[in-house]
């Protein structure tokens, strides 16, 4: 402990000394306190980035206190590995250290390792793209540390709340709680956290465009890092540097700072990702383009060897987050070139990447542009492709006709998010836009649809290739304006498509088939999911619109995942669930339908998206008619990726899930006059359109865009 304390002084040989004679008196005894020395090596090692002999040390000390049956120690140790994972890129081995740390914190009682393991969850999960839960664990953490008095970890948790606002680009909200941070920091007398807080000071800088302020922070922090010795501490602060340099226009000490930070083995992948981001920024703005390309190019192949490096798709998908950025720059990179075709494809392949790993596929290595020719999928697709891009300054759609490809610049991406926040409110709301005269329902026409609008033919097929927030929104309760105010769904029909790559690859599906699988009305499980009034309803309407000889049905003890697995859904023209559905958005084959418990294991009522996959089907239309009952919320949507998805790349060939839930009341109307649609020989998205179509027309409340416009046609194979 007192080398410990030393080495946090500073006095690196007195901590040293200290230490070898603790190890000393250990060499001929095997007791349960040299545990502390083991984990005090480790420890020191990591305040000194000295990282692959840290992990080392840290093992050994694990697997002492396992040998000795001390979990208190065994906690530390998996506390402190969860630590050395983060800083050598083992982001998804650091949420299994982190999470057996804080269940066995939790189960003795231990307040304090609890709160650590929390804090290092989260920076685990920042790392790996989820920022969103990163922030509330540091939350949770923080009122942790507040609670039991453990004000230095306090003042820790709540920095890294102030590092997720920078991060999210909320600058102000940043530099405020960072001058908190530095002012406790200075308080308590804290080296660590003053070095931690002027090196955030000098990133926030750096984003505003306030130079000189980061300079200031900057020769603050240098000669304080210099004495810890610690390398990544070094390496965060050059790369303030490099962009420090690059914004003054200083070109040749950028260029060195940022090469120095991609070319040293101990910098983070982080790290390397924005040095070689801001290398081919500048050489953008020197004009040295086909440089530019290629730092790009190589920006990405490091961040898609950082992901083949994660064990897990689970922690791959959100991983993805961590080059939107360099994603973002180099389409507009290529856009500002002339070069929007490539430009398109480059956005496609980030698009089915991600796909891919949601759905533990194992996409191509490298970046390679595909060989895909729009105008023909559309031509194949018969219909106007719409394939949107959210960026940080501006947004692009491209508008794929079968004869031509238009390009149009849209607002930033935060300017439209806001815009359909409000909008989906208004829709959850029971809002009717078009007597409430919402302005955001028209405005959303005019950025997102009227620029294209001349491409559109009446009564024709649109598909949407979707981003970030406009997964959320239902294209067909937007406003036209003229010649009158009506929802686009009366000019087209409209459907969503995860990909150009999978449209490419989708086939006829055969219509001769009508045999249907409708598996619901499932014994709730629990009060998170209660029973749905109307469900034997609609499954009765259902198969009375397709015939008891077509219908094999599944419902209440029957209707279990078991049942769907073992009933060979390959054979099934129709599958159809009337079932409460979970979305998980950081690990999508997580997301499940949620039907009657088939055994006593714990989640034996859910059909998870994983085993949707593994069994392959061929079905025209899967409907997950996600229902909620007592106004309990129990579906959080698709997303970019989920169930729908799932269900794709099992084979089927469309696949009706919902945005939002779906109401327990209109649901039967709906699917009776689906099925009534297809039995005339309508394809399923022209049914499911005609169906909305006579609700809205219906002059009831059903007429209002909560019930009609939940449920989206998603079509891809």
């Amino acid at each position: 402990m007192e080398a410990v304390a030393f080495d946090h002084l500073q006095q690196s040989a007195k901590a040293s000394d200290l230490l070898a004679e603790a190890a000393r008196l250990c060499s001929s005894v095997d007791r349960v306190e040299c545990g502390d020395v083991l984990r005090a090596r480790g420890t020191m090692s990591v305040a000194h980035g000295e990282l692959v002999k840290a992990r080392q040390q840290l093992l050994d000390s694990l697997a002492h206190a396992r040998r000795h049956k001390d979990r208190f120690a065994e906690a530390t140790a998996l506390l402190n590995l969860a630590v050395v994972s983060v800083q050598t890129d083992r982001f998804d081995e650091a949420v299994d250290w982190s999470d057996s740390a804080y269940k066995m914190a939790i189960d003795l009682g231990a307040e304090d390792l609890a709160q650590n393991a929390l804090g290092n969850l989260g920076w685990a999960y920042y790392k790996l793209g989820d920022s969103d839960r990163a922030l509330r664990l540091f939350e949770k953490a923080e009122r942790d540390a507040n609670r039991i008095g453990n004000s230095a970890e306090e003042i820790e948790w709540f920095a890294d709340t102030a590092y997720m606002y920078l991060s999210n680009g909320d600058l102000d909200r940043a530099l405020a709680s960072d001058l908190k941070y530095l002012k406790r920091a200075k308080e308590i007398d804290s080296r660590a956290d003053i070095i931690d807080a002027l090196e955030d000071l000098a990133h926030i800088s750096v984003a505003k465009g306030d130079f000189e302020q980061a300079r200031s922070y900057i020769d603050q922090v240098s000669p304080l890092i210099q004495s810890s010795e610690n390398r990544l501490d070094q390496l965060d602060i050059m790369v303030a540097k490099g962009a420090v340099a690059s914004g003054l226009g200083h070109d040749e000490e950028a260029e060195n700072v940022l090469r120095a930070i991609e070319h040293d083995p101990a910098a983070e992948t982080s790290m390397k990702l924005e040095a070689e981001r801001e290398l081919a920024h500048l050489y953008e703005r020197r004009g040295n383009l086909a440089f530019a390309d290629s730092m790009y190019r190589t920006a990405l192949a490091t961040f898609e060897s950082a992901r083949d490096q994660l064990r897990t798709e689970t922690s791959k998908l959100p991983f993805s987050a961590n080059a939107s950025r360099i994603y973002d720059d180099y389409i507009h990179f290529l856009i500002a070139q002339n070069k929007s075709d490539q430009a398109l494809l480059i956005a496609d392949q980030s698009r089915a990447r991600t796909l891919a790993q949601g759905l533990g596929i194992a996409p191509q290595n490298g970046l390679r542009t595909p060989t895909l020719r729009p105008s023909e999928i559309a031509r194949k697709n018969n219909a106007t492709l719409l394939f949107y891009w959210m960026g940080a300054k501006q947004s692009y759609l491209w508008a794929i006709a079968a004869n031509r490809t238009a390009l149009y610049t849209l607002p930033p991406q935060q300017d439209i998010s806001n815009s359909i926040e409000h909008y989906r409110n208004g829709l959850l709301g029971f809002g009717d836009p078009l007597k409430d005269t919402d302005p955001n329902g028209r405005a959303l026409y005019d950025t997102l649809l009227a620029p294209a609008s001349e491409l559109f033919t009446p009564n024709g097929n649109i598909i949407v290739l979707s981003d970030g927030k406009l997964s959320q929104l239902n294209f067909e309760t937007l406003i036209v304006p003229a010649p009158h105010p009506h929802y686009f769904i009366e000019d087209t029909i409209i459907s969503s498509a995860p990909s150009l790559q999978m449209l490419a690859s989708s086939r006829p599906a055969s219509t001769a088939d009508r045999k249907l699988l409708l598996i619901g009305d499932a014994i709730s499980p629990g009060p998170d999911y209660p029973s749905l009034p109307m469900a034997s309803t609609e499954m009765q309407r259902i198969q009375q619109e397709v015939g008891p000889r077509n219908s094999f049905v599944y419902a209440r003890e029957n209707a279990t995942p078991a049942a769907y697995l073992s009933t060979n859904p390959q054979q099934f023209a129709y599958v159809h669930f009337v079932a409460h559905g979970v979305a998980s958005p950081t690990d999508p084959l997580d997301s499940a339908i949620i039907l009657s418990r088939s055994s006593s294991a714990e989640d034996s009522f859910k059909l998870h998206a994983r085993d949707i996959i593994q069994h392959p089907i061929r079905a025209r239309l899967v409907t997950i008619s996600a229902c909620y009952g007592s106004g309990a919320r129990s579906f959080a949507g698709e997303g970019p990726v989920g169930l729908a998805w799932a269900f794709l790349r099992a084979g089927a060939h469309n696949v009706i899930g919902a945005l939002w839930e779906v109401s327990d009341q209109s649901a039967p109307q709906m699917m009776a006059d689906l099925y009534r649609g297809l039995n005339s020989g309508l394809a399923p998205n022209t049914a499911l359109r005609q169906a909305k179509l006579d609700m809205l027309h219906s002059g009831k409340e059903f007429r209002k865009p909560f019930y009609w416009a939940p449920l989206q046609l998603y079509t891809g194979l």
